[in-house]
């Protein structure tokens, strides 16, 4: 089970980190690569390129559940890393608008797109490759080491960032500083290739395949037999996906260029923040364990509605110290949440099915999850209303709370 864990976290962590680096150098890709006078419209440009790479992943969800169902887990989260890996290389030698004009966006959209097909696959196949290896009573806290390994990667990113911001100019991290973090993904192929490719399959897999269980129609059989559970899973999903890429990119664009806090100042808030959630996220995992999914969680999403408006309040006031309590704060309930959520989508689903049910639940909702950085700044650019960032995740928080309605918990029951 260790070595299982750590090799998925490893895998799972390495591609995040490929990931999540467009979202902390987003300010400078879109100086670079979208020219223009208005801060808004520029940045619009850049949240807009962010989100066209979630936009694949439903077809990526398809691609890589049909794959890990029908040829395995092990077979799918392998692929699926190369084809992180070596986009995310190409962008630090992709030329700027400066150099190619209009094909400099055009370009980095491409990449994108295939980022987020990789993307679409590779997070579900790592929560079913992990929380298939673990026994029951435990899968709540097995699972919520996907979460950490997320955070992990992107910690990585924040770090770099930080880092780089820290020791280089401004000028030359635009000019060139930022591109290095970028070249690293041929590094991170060769390493998660390696780790996926050398560890064992799932065993409920295998034990599915011995049987003659193995769906040789995936996709048709999660609409056709499933369709309750794929819904519940998009529904209770929304309260992860747009709080955390509220937190992990959108905050970081709007607290340096809205609310003028220096890039190191931001960036240390980030780092911090994914450092909470790593150590907070399993003791909320642990108590699903104990006392149920739906019973803690319902209690974390009262939290998302009722503190969401003082959280922005105080984040609006500025200066680091109001922005600092205001992000750990909303760190703090994030974290509670977020680290169920995976074992929480295995138990929805039967083993034959159970990559493509979790990649559609998990891919439809962070369609909307990569949206929430454009959403967020055209809502403030809109109503000229900064707390109206609260009410989208408010909003959010209601859904997820709905979708809970009738739902069986099966945190003590063997998986189907």
């Amino acid at each position: 089970m260790k070595k299982v864990v750590i090799a998925g976290m490893i895998g799972n962590g390495l591609e995040w980190y490929d990931f999540a680096l467009y979202g902390y150098f987003a300010h400078i890709i879109g100086k670079l690569f979208i020219p223009s006078q208005d801060h808004y419209a520029q940045m619009l440009g850049t949240y807009g390129i962010f989100a066209a790479g979630f936009l694949m992943r439903p077809l990526g969800a398809v691609i890589f559940g049909y794959l890990g169902d029908k040829y395995g887990r092990k077979f799918s989260l392998t692929l699926s890393i190369l084809l992180m890996a070596i986009p995310t290389a190409c962008i630090a030698i992709l030329p700027t608008y400066e150099s190619i004009g209009i094909w400099a966006p055009i370009l980095l959209t491409i990449i994108r797109l295939l980022q987020g097909i990789s993307l679409a696959g590779q997070f579900s196949g790592s929560i079913a490759f992990i929380v298939e290896h673990s026994p029951t009573g435990k899968r709540g806290l097995a699972g919520s080491t996907t979460v950490i390994s997320l955070c992990m990667g992107m910690l990585l990113g924040s770090l770099t960032a930080t880092i780089f911001s820290a020791v280089l100019s401004q000028e030359d991290l635009e000019s060139w500083g930022w591109r290095i973090p970028f070249a690293l993904g041929i590094l991170i192929a060769f390493v998660g290739f390696y780790i996926r490719h050398n560890t064992e399959e799932s065993p409920h897999y295998e034990k599915a395949k011995a049987e003659g269980r193995i769906s040789d129609t995936p996709i048709k059989d999660a609409f056709a037999n499933n369709l309750p559970a794929l819904l519940r899973g998009v529904g209770v999903y929304l309260a992860v996906t747009v709080p955390f890429y509220t937190l992990t990119v959108f905050l970081n664009g709007f607290i340096i260029k809205d609310l003028l806090l220096p890039a190191k100042q931001a960036y240390l808030i980030n780092t911090l923040s994914m450092l909470m959630i790593i150590i907070i996220l399993p003791f909320g995992a642990y108590l699903t364990d104990l006392y149920g999914r739906k019973y803690i969680l319902k209690i974390v999403l009262y939290f998302y509605f009722f503190a969401s408006i003082p959280i922005f309040y105080l984040l609006n006031q500025g200066g680091f110290a109001n922005i600092a309590i205001a992000v750990f704060a909303f760190t703090l309930i994030l974290s509670c949440y977020i680290g169920a959520i995976p074992a929480l989508l295995v138990e929805l689903f039967p083993t034959n099915i159970r990559y493509t049910g979790m990649a559609l639940s998990y891919n439809v909702a962070g369609v909307l999850g990569g949206a929430t950085p454009f959403i967020e700044t055209w809502l403030i650019k809109n109503t000229e209303n900064n707390l109206s960032v609260a009410f989208f995740v408010m909003l959010c928080a209601f859904i997820s709370f709905i979708s809970f309605i009738g739902y069986h918990d099966s945190y003590k029951e063997e998986l189907k």
